[in-house]
């Protein structure tokens, strides 16, 4: 039982999920308590699992139809739904508390926002509009958003160009698995591309999302975030993602090509954020004891 509780948080998603908010953390000028550190990652390891459980439970009908999920522990029968929803709802209780204790504000916010419009929108929206698909990047993309309003405090150009390059990033992601797993899709009744728009549209968006996701990726660079390393990398991997999309969708290149699209996709965002914080850009130091008392005073406090 303990180990279907914890398959309801998705842990590989949510170990993604939280690379990319420690890189937004690490990324940001400044520097914070390792209180921060801790308070930020855990609350938001937890936020991430509670929006994945109760994703299970709203989707455990629909999980029963495909034979990718059927056999998660809601769609099998192996847990009973009050069950999930209890400890969904209870991850979310502590996950908040820890935000609100031991982060900011506006990272609190940043984080409430991601659940609610992962749980509360995009999920109950898969079944009635392919766009669900764009609200759905919302979610994905605030945690490196959230680790860099975490030291900073703020919104600004850095840490809203990591926002919109997990934006850009999501689509010819998503689309690619739309594309490879439209007929089971189509089984459970989800609103996908593919389906709604036909193939041809999708692999227009893919092309165009591509294009904008290498452009972005570009746009780190002069914001500070990326040296020399960083823009030979994303050029690199950019242009050659970029490729592979407009091959495939020029020759149609159906499910195999869709497959190679996600896979190339994970390498792509992976070369990204490894190359940003190897690029030498500014990242938070811990900030000791001595340290915070001091900033503590000049803050009058």
């Amino acid at each position: 039982m303990v180990w279907d509780l914890v398959s309801l948080t998705k842990p590989r998603l949510s170990a993604l999920v939280l690379c990319t908010l420690a890189g937004g953390m690490w990324l940001a000028p400044g520097s914070v308590p390792a209180s921060s550190w801790m308070s930020t990652l855990l609350g938001t390891a937890l936020l991430v699992g509670a929006a994945n459980a109760l994703n299970c439970w709203m989707e455990r009908d629909r999980d029963r139809l495909m034979p990718r999920t059927r056999s998660r522990p809601l769609a099998s029968g192996r847990l009973a739904p009050d069950v999930g929803l209890v400890f969904g709802v209870l991850l979310a209780s502590v996950a908040i508390s820890i935000l609100a204790l031991g982060s900011n504000h506006l990272t609190l916010a940043l984080g409430i926002l991601a659940l609610v419009s992962y749980v509360g929108a995009y999920t109950p929206l898969k079944t009635r509009t392919a766009w669900a698909l764009l609200l759905g990047t919302v979610p994905g993309a605030l945690p490196p958003l959230m680790g860099w309003t975490e030291v900073t405090g703020r919104l600004d150009a850095g840490g809203l160009l990591l926002f919109g390059l997990l934006v850009a990033w999501q689509i010819p992601h998503f689309l690619a698995i739309a594309m490879f797993r439209r007929n089971e899709y189509r089984a459970a009744g989800m609103q996908v591309f593919p389906l709604v728009h036909g193939e041809v549209v999708t692999r227009v968006w893919m092309v165009a999302s591509a294009f904008v996701l290498l452009v972005l990726s570009l746009a780190l660079v002069p914001v500070g975030l990326g040296g020399k390393l960083y823009a030979s990398v994303a050029a690199i991997v950019g242009v050659l993602f970029l490729l592979v999309v407009v091959h495939g969708a020029l020759l149609d290149g159906g499910r195999a090509w869709a497959w190679k699209v996600f896979r190339f996709s994970l390498v792509h965002l992976a070369a990204l954020f490894a190359a940003l914080l190897l690029s030498g850009g500014p990242h938070p130091a811990v900030e000791t004891p001595d340290a915070v008392r001091v900033a503590s005073a000049a803050r009058g406090n």
